[in-house]
């Protein structure tokens, strides 16, 4: 569980290719949407440029499920680098290690081609393709079908 008091603290930690700083965490109170989550800025290792975002979510109950534990995008510019790739691997450091957390669900739209071969590539079981429910706010917005994957960290 979350320590409160951890929900201030800004952290940065670092990979072989890029690094994650930490912008802001929410807690369930805060949340738009009731999920506790930490947003990381995806910085390259080198030069510090950002290259993208990622989150941790800390619940995949009920409709956050299609959504999972983590949602990442990276700068149109950027695509192409395996930065996604490698800014997940040092999330799922900080899961475990900060976190506690011994598994992911990662979630992904099968025409999203790029994601699929990262989360792939990533080393997680594909557990099943579903249909998003019509009522749900990802189906509004046109993503129909998500590819579930399970990752052991």
């Amino acid at each position: 569980m979350i320590n409160l008091f951890d929900l201030f603290k800004k952290k940065a930690y670092e990979g072989d290719i890029v690094d994650l700083k930490e912008r802001y965490r929410v807690s369930e109170a805060t949340a738009y949407d009731g999920v506790p989550t930490v947003y990381y800025d995806i910085l390259k290792h080198d030069d510090k440029e950002k290259v993208g975002s990622i989150d941790l979510r800390f619940t995949i109950e009920g409709d956050m499920y299609y959504y999972g534990h983590v949602g990442y995008n990276v700068l149109r510019r950027f695509r192409g680098h395996g930065y996604a790739y490698e800014a997940c691997k040092v999330l799922f450091r900080i899961a475990r290690k900060e976190f506690g957390m011994e598994e992911l669900i990662i979630t992904c739209s099968p025409e999203n081609i790029a994601s699929y071969k990262t989360l792939v590539k990533l080393g997680g079981e594909m557990i099943e393709q579903v249909d998003v429910p019509p009522n749900h706010r990802l189906y509004m917005l046109g993503e129909k079908t998500k590819c579930i994957f399970r990752y052991k960290i």
